[in-house]
């Protein structure tokens, strides 16, 4: 029998590497089942696999009813009576008996296609009331398919081998859940390359490739992947020779990684002496070991969003204080700068709105979420102020767009400094406040700003959102961003300009810090610090450590009289490929 054809599918690079491994499918939706035929004598045990699944489903649902009757009501209750009756009517599981025992089909595809052509019949008929019975259908597949293949979670669990995880989404809480040894890459269906499910999968370690559309209608448990971040690629069944062409790849790149690894200890200076700090980017303090091990020189970058995104409940100020104390402890006297909350465009604040927003990116989010439910902002300047007596520690405003923001941000944060002083808490008083720079208008006023604060953040990620009209997280004009624009790079150099003229430190906090095809040219603009995802630290390194000031510069002039983004992306590849040959696989694409 031939072997079927390798395929290969185009998603968005996010985290740089490359991956060989057996596919794991997160079933999430409705599932991809295998089809294959159970010879005769092996049919009465699959039949017997069916029927204890259907049982503990049963079970399953009658344990939901016996509790929504007594924590909630009767009427709740009938909802899994309903359910329960489905599963013991004899016209939708005497066609799946058949399957299984006569035709031989396996039971899980057997369940999938019976309760499929049932959902279909429902969603066909047009009426609310129908397609909510589909739903109903939907979730009792899913109850007995769970017993027949096994709850993703608990298959992870436990893994034996090594697995490219392949799902149609996560959320940030789930990717941040993934620390499990056994996964080695990650491949998604949706997702941009800066969306914060990407961040916190980036943050892993592993190569990521998100927006691939479809890939879990590709993709079976077990098929062998390669994960290629370089082109933003997956290749599924692979044949021989492709395999050693990567396998090769892989072990440059491995070699490579090793060998910057030993080297986290050396300084970020370029040849001529130009000093670079390296700063961390982090989600929760137990990433400070992980930065120090690399080689980082503080937190550049502490999204403080995390605690509020887990819970039903918003943290109470010990908890903050908590964390931040935890952080400034683990970095032993190095610099924490930490953002003040980015929520409201999140999945989790829209969906705990009375009336969610249209387009939350252009709503109430960040700074403005803050300035319209002070009680929470105060509470979380309470917190960072009370850690600011533990170690060294900066203040950073998020998505600044106009100076009455700023403004505002600030008084409120000195009246928290004040009520906070005459509870004989001891505040600091030259505690460094800052802001970010994630729109074109702050950009463009970058030198009035420059004026009220100690620092600048600029922040690429939804800078490059803003400036070219994309939604960061949408795959379908996925190659539309990019921060190799010629508009985004006049941007950020106007930003370094302004903040040189002022004596304003200015560092850059977006992912493409931690990308080494921009490297160089941020060194040629004007750029002294980049806070990055950890990892990624040594990589960055290596490059600053192996160029002249004098030849970033050259490039930078260079690609500014481009006018297409991807001749400016393909000098920098070039630039960077010179530099650093061996890192091939090592940088994300764009």
């Amino acid at each position: 029998m031939l072997n079927p054809p390798m395929k290969t599918i185009q998603g968005i690079a996010v985290a740089p590497g490359i991956e060989i491994a057996s596919a794991f499918v997160l079933e999430q939706f409705r599932q991809r089942v295998p089809h294959h035929i159970v010879v005769p004598e092996e049919r009465a045990g699959e039949l017997e696999r069916f029927e204890q699944a259907l049982q503990a489903a049963m079970d399953d649902l009658a344990a939901d009813r016996d509790r929504a009757a007594r924590d909630l009501s009767k009427e709740a209750a009938k909802i899994f009576e309903f359910h329960l009756g489905l599963l013991q009517d004899p016209t939708l599981l005497d066609p799946i008996r058949d399957k299984i025992g006569n035709a031989g089909t396996n039971a899980d595809f057997a369940v999938a296609s019976s309760f499929s052509r049932m959902i279909d019949q429902f969603n066909a008929m047009g009426s609310q009331v129908f397609r909510d019975k589909a739903r109903d259908v939907l979730d009792l597949e899913r109850r007995i398919l769970d017993h027949l293949m096994g709850r993703s979670q608990e298959r992870l669990s436990r893994l034996e081998e090594q697995v490219v995880l392949i799902a149609h989404e996560l959320t940030p809480t789930q990717a941040a859940s993934l620390g499990i040894s056994q996964v080695v890459g990650l491949a998604t269906d949706a997702g941009g390359r800066t969306d914060h499910t990407s961040i916190m999968a980036a943050a892993l370690g592993i190569p990521v490739v998100v927006g691939c559309h479809a890939i879990t209608e590709h993709v079976n448990d077990g098929d062998l992947i390669i994960l290629d971040v370089r082109d933003g690629q997956i290749i599924i069944d692979p044949d021989e020779e492709t395999l050693e062409v990567f396998r090769k790849a892989k072990k440059r790149l491995e070699q490579f990684l090793t060998e910057t690894g030993q080297d986290v200890g050396a300084e970020a200076i370029t040849r001529d002496g130009t000093k670079i700090t390296l700063l961390g980017n982090i989600e929760f303090p137990h990433e400070v070991e992980q930065l120090l091990k690399y080689g980082g020189e503080g937190v550049g970058l502490y999204r403080t969003e995390f605690l509020y995104l887990i819970s039903e409940d918003e943290p109470t100020e010990e908890e903050l204080y908590e964390q931040y104390v935890q952080s400034l402890e683990l970095l032993g006297g190095r610099t924490l700068t930490i953002r003040t909350l980015d929520l409201g465009a999140d999945k989790h604040t829209q969906q705990q709105a009375l009336e969610p927003e249209r387009n939350p990116f252009l709503g109430l989010r960040s700074i403005r979420y803050s300035l319209q439910h002070l009680p929470m902002f105060r509470r979380q300047l309470r917190a960072i102020l009370r850690a600011a007596a533990v170690g060294p520690l900066r203040i950073m405003f998020p998505l600044i767009t106009t100076m009455t923001e700023l403004k505002q941000a600030r008084m409120i944060l000195s009246d928290v400094a004040d009520d906070l002083r005459q509870e004989g808490v001891d505040v600091p008083s030259d505690i460094p406040i800052g802001m970010m720079i994630e729109v074109p208008s702050a950009a463009l006023m970058a030198s009035t700003f420059s004026r009220e604060v100690d620092f600048f953040s600029i922040g690429t990620n939804d800078l490059i959102q803003y400036t070219v009209a994309v939604d960061r997280s949408n795959e379908r004009v996925a190659n539309l961003y990019s921060a190799s624009n010629p508009a985004v790079i006049r941007l950020v150099k106007n930003v370094i300009r302004a903040g040189k003229r002022r004596g304003v430190d200015t560092s850059l906090c977006g992912e493409i810090a931690g990308d080494i095809t921009y490297t160089m040219l941020l060194i040629g603009l004007g750029l002294r610090s980049l806070s990055l995802v950890p990892a990624q630290i040594p990589r960055v390194k290596q490059v600053i450590r192996r160029v002249t000031l004098e030849e970033c510069e050259r490039l930078a002039r260079k690609v500014g009289a481009f006018e297409s983004h991807r001749r400016i992306l393909r000098v920098l590849r070039e630039e960077t490929r010179r530099v650093l040959p061996e890192a091939d696989g090592g940088w994300n694409a764009d």
